[in-house]
């Protein structure tokens, strides 16, 4: 199977693509507190993320919480919960079903045709993935950049971008070009099917050229 390397690096950028989603998924500084105002000591720092909110206090360890109540939580965060566990399913399924379109594996057997259509599958998840992860990390900053400059927010309740909202917008980045790439793979082989075998031109009928013998005639001999 042709183009083996662009197979490689499809796959391997959706790894790190799916090991990104579950870190940003995971990571509690998704909001991190602003210091904005006058105030020049800080004694604290909050972060916030999908399942629990940590305080790092001045000298004294990071403390952290696990959020008590599900159905007490903004829906914007529950939105949130639900995509980015949709996200971590995905890009699963999808470098699974990549794996098995490998050529090392033989989970169809030696059909090139559905090992492309495989790659091409796990593409596509990987390009959805993307997305579910763009959607609630930019809903997220978008959020926060509002209510930044919100004069009626008061200045306590004001956050900042988090590592972990950075963190999203690579992956999902990382998860289009990996899925772009074997979805390239895929169309690639399967013009390569389609052109394997030359159409037949018109054709031509066959024409006997025979060569023209001159035979010697025949002449008669009298005898007396």
């Amino acid at each position: 199977m042709a183009f083996y390397p662009l197979q490689i690096a499809g796959l391997v950028l959706g790894f790190l693509g799916m090991v990104g989603t579950l870190a940003t998924t995971l990571l509690p500084q998704w909001r991190l507190s602003a210091f904005v105002g006058s105030n020049i000591i800080v004694f604290e720092r909050l972060w916030e993320g999908l399942w629990m909110n940590c305080i790092r206090q001045a000298r004294v360890r990071l403390q952290c919480k696990f959020y008590s109540s599900l159905l007490a939580l903004p829906p914007v965060l529950e939105t949130a919960r639900a995509l980015m566990c949709v996200a971590v399913a995905l890009s699963l399924i999808a470098l699974l079903i990549g794996i098995c379109g490998m050529k090392q594996v033989q989970c169809t057997g030696s059909n090139e045709r559905a090992k492309a259509y495989l790659l091409g599958t796990s593409g596509v998840l990987f390009i959805l993935t993307g997305i579910f992860v763009l959607i609630p990390v930019s809903w997220t900053a978008n959020i926060i950049i509002r209510d930044f400059y919100n004069p009626a927010v008061h200045i306590g309740q004001k956050r900042e971008l988090g590592v972990a909202l950075f963190l999203g917008w690579a992956s999902a980045a990382v998860l289009f070009i990996g899925g772009g790439l074997l979805c390239g793979f895929c169309c690639c082989n399967r013009k390569k099917q389609r052109y394997r075998y030359p159409v037949p031109g018109h054709c031509v009928p066959h024409t006997d050229k025979r060569r023209n013998v001159t035979m010697p005639s025949n002449t008669s001999t009298s005898y007396v």
